[in-house]
């Protein structure tokens, strides 16, 4: 398989401190979320990630969808929520959470379209078999 796209992007202190991409477009400071004892004055990798598998997952309910209904980009919504849990052993791992909203169309319609797109998003692929990632589908 060839590789279509791919970025760096660099970190300096951890989840306090910044990081930033190749290109420039990306320049931001990490901070460790209050509810983890840090002041939570900048953003942390569960939101990035939370932003990255949302704007990934919305892209692969539109790419299904057009091939069966009409919508438009603005039609679908996907919120991700994005947890960092402790197990047992103390070792950490992240759970997920994805809201999709597509307008439109009828609920079973909209469930077999988030249905498909689970199953060929690039991040739900990633993390399958290692995250709990839990869907709900709604239609507006």
């Amino acid at each position: 398989m060839s590789i279509s796209y791919s970025t760096t992007v660099a970190t300096v202190g951890g989840r306090n401190g910044t990081a930033t991409s190749d290109d420039g477009r990306l320049s931001l400071r990490l901070a460790i979320p209050r509810e983890l004892g840090g002041k939570g004055e900048g953003t942390n990798p569960e939101q990035l990630f939370a932003a990255g598998y949302a704007g990934c997952f919305g892209s692969a309910v539109i790419h299904v969808a057009r091939g069966r209904e009409k919508i438009g980009d603005g039609d679908v919504e996907v919120a991700a929520t994005i947890g960092l849990r402790q197990d047992q052993e103390g070792q950490f791992g992240l759970t997920a959470a994805l809201i999709v909203t597509i307008a439109g169309i009828d609920q079973a319609a909209a469930e077999a379209i988030v249905a498909e797109a689970h199953r060929t998003c690039p991040y739900s692929r990633a993390v399958r078999g290692n995250v709990e990632v839990a869907l709900t589908v709604r239609t507006r």
